[in-house]
């Protein structure tokens, strides 16, 4: 049996395209994996459709606040929490909604991994702070 690659192509990229129009984002792992192994990616897939993208009982807003919440706590890269957050904020999810839901992170997590989603925050917001009147050493952000 041959396979046409041109055929392959161009259902990944159809495919590619889906994801990006479904879920707001695609990651670099699903760009490579279309390309290198379609079928895994698509298997892969569908589970985070029937999680995620699949209209259930909650609703996607909450979903992104779940999703949040957890790449925070799993200490995820910072790109994947702020693809998260942009798709949050594309629903209609608050910069305070937000805050507050990875906030949920400092009890079970700790400072360390509420910092890494805090910065993602700080970052997709643009959120400043209040700098000290009296000297300082310099803290940095506490996630890198």
């Amino acid at each position: 049996m041959t396979i046409d690659l041109n055929d392959q192509t161009t259902q990944a990229q159809e495919y590619i395209d889906e994801m990006a129009r479904s879920r707001g984002y695609v990651l670099d792992y699903h760009k490579v994996m279309a390309k290198h192994d379609f079928p895994v990616l698509q298997a892969a897939n569908h589970v985070v459709s029937a999680a995620y993208l699949d209209q259930r009982t909650l609703d996607r807003k909450t979903k992104e606040l779940i999703f949040i919440v957890s790449l925070t706590v799993m200490r995820a890269s910072k790109g994947h929490i702020q693809s998260h957050i942009r798709v949050a904020l594309d629903l209609g999810v608050t910069p305070t909604e937000i805050l507050e839901a990875i906030e949920i992170s400092l009890p079970e997590a700790g400072v360390v991994a509420f910092q890494a989603g805090f910065d993602a925050w700080r970052e997709v917001i643009g959120a400043d702070g209040i700098e000290p009147t009296v000297e300082v050493h310099e803290g940095g952000n506490g996630a890198s």
